[in-house]
């Protein structure tokens, strides 16, 4: 009998968004559908039912001891580099037998760059020549310098080869520029048309929020046009996308970028994260919590245990 291929588990942020959540549920639904010889599931880290550790224990009620783990998320911030992978960890402990592979974010790839395209033409005027066109890319924003970055990165590879005026950048939380500070330098930079494209998955409160910024700003400069465009969405391209993580990460193909992520490198004002152990995040739904701790034992799951097992 052959051995059956590894569940496919995806990991999402979780949002207070009702809607939000429903899009991932939904998308996890519609990739169980495309690949009926794979057993899916999917889990929050936080704020959202279901949390990862119950897609988990439904896997492992259908029989499953193989998982890759996808984490459904546009760049590798915090919970891809630690609450995952100790999440992950944790679940090892839970169901003794059960072995796992940890893919890569999904940013910014070609396919999504080409959703991210097809959402500008979308938000504007038909009769707009690119070329006198400014994009202002917003992404969620974090603590960590690398997360940031990967926007920036994807904003550069939108820029690339399209023809825009430019492509700026901005953050709606944690980071600076905020929503407002992007636009002003963007007109600063003389820009005329601006479109406003939120580097976001699925709707939810924070692309909300980027909206209603946007509009703020733009009532207060009539004489800028700015329009907004939609979020990426569940479209074939991240279908296919997750499931070509899924295959890097059963390959043990893991290529994680690792070259400026403030757990291995000293980067200047976050010498402290060097090698820092990872702790799982705390889902309020998520039953199990209370014995998952072991009075502060980390399970000496440094980062460049798991999540990077491959890359080096």
């Amino acid at each position: 009998m052959t051995t059956p291929p590894p569940a496919l588990l995806i990991a999402g942020h979780g949002t207070r968004d009702e809607a939000g959540a429903e899009a991932f549920r939904s998308f996890v639904r519609e990739l169980g559908r495309r690949h009926p010889e794979l057993p899916v599931a999917g889990g929050f880290i936080e704020l959202s039912p279901p949390p990862l550790g119950e897609a988990v224990a439904d896997l492992v009620g259908r029989g499953v001891r193989r998982f890759a783990a996808v984490p459904l998320m546009l760049v590798s911030a915090g919970h891809a580099k630690g609450d995952i992978p100790a999440a992950l960890a944790r679940e090892k402990e839970r169901h003794p037998g059960i072995s796992y592979t940890y893919g890569r974010p999904l940013g910014p790839h070609p396919a999504l760059l080409s959703v991210l395209e097809r959402r500008l033409d979308e938000a504007v005027d038909p009769s707009w020549d690119r070329s006198e066109v400014t994009v202002l890319l917003v992404g969620r924003g974090s603590t960590d310098p690398d997360a940031n970055a990967e926007v920036f990165k994807a904003a550069r590879l939108l820029w690339e080869g399209r023809g825009h005026a430019g492509v700026e950048t901005a953050f709606v939380s944690l980071a600076a520029p905020d929503v407002p500070s992007g636009l002003e330098r963007c007109a600063r930079l003389g820009a005329r048309r601006i479109v406003v494209l939120p580097y976001f998955l699925f709707t939810g409160i924070l692309p909300d929020r980027v909206r209603r910024q946007t509009e703020d700003w733009a009532a207060a400069h009539p004489e800028v046009e700015v329009r907004s465009a939609d979020v990426i969405g569940p479209e074939p391209e991240l279908l296919d996308l997750v499931r070509e993580r899924y295959e890097e990460a059963v390959k043990g193909d893991l290529r994680m970028n690792c070259d400026s992520c403030v757990y291995r490198i000293a980067l200047p004002g976050f010498e402290d994260k060097v090698g820092l152990p990872q702790q799982p995040h705390y889902h309020p739904d998520d039953d199990g919590h209370h014995h998952g701790h072991h009075h502060g034992h980390h399970h000496g799951h440094h980062h460049g245990g798991h999540a990077h097992s491959h890359a080096h």
